[in-house]
């Protein structure tokens, strides 16, 4: 949504708002439209229909925000939709707390062993680095 000036809302002005197109979503987390069109095919967004509008509340934009997150930190779509459904369901979050931190351990093994695959790659890389340079030299 457009502010009273007509200018496109700043975060805190769109925490501040009630009611969200799918355009003001996209401009403000800086993603497409078809990519939230996407997530909603998915079933890990739900917005209201007013005709063929898209009608977009703080909880959308709240679990466009976990959806968003869930992906920069590498969990699959089906990882988050299971940490949707468990924040959807449990409204103490104890359950959504100790799944998300199981599944925040099983990243980080994950990447930590990426991490020593990639030191390791380095490694035989710069060693060859080094015999191809001498093998030029000679």
């Amino acid at each position: 949504m457009r502010n009273q000036m007509g200018s496109s809302m700043t975060n805190e002005e769109s925490e501040n708002q009630d009611i969200f197109s799918i355009t003001d979503l996209s401009k403000e987390f800086n993603i497409s439209t078809r990519t939230i069109r996407f997530y909603e095919s998915k079933g890990l967004l739900a917005p209201n229909r007013v005709g063929g509008t898209r009608i977009f509340y703080r909880r959308d934009r709240a679990r466009l925000i976990l959806i968003l997150r869930g992906k920069r930190l590498g969990f699959s779509l089906k990882e988050i939709e299971e940490y949707l459904s468990l924040y959807d369901a449990d409204k103490g979050n104890k359950v959504q707390v100790e799944r998300l931190h199981e599944l925040v351990n099983q990243r980080l093994e994950k990447l930590n062993g990426q991490m020593q695959d990639i030191k390791t790659t380095i490694s035989e890389l710069s060693e060859l680095k080094e015999l191809t340079k001498t093998g030029l030299a000679g």
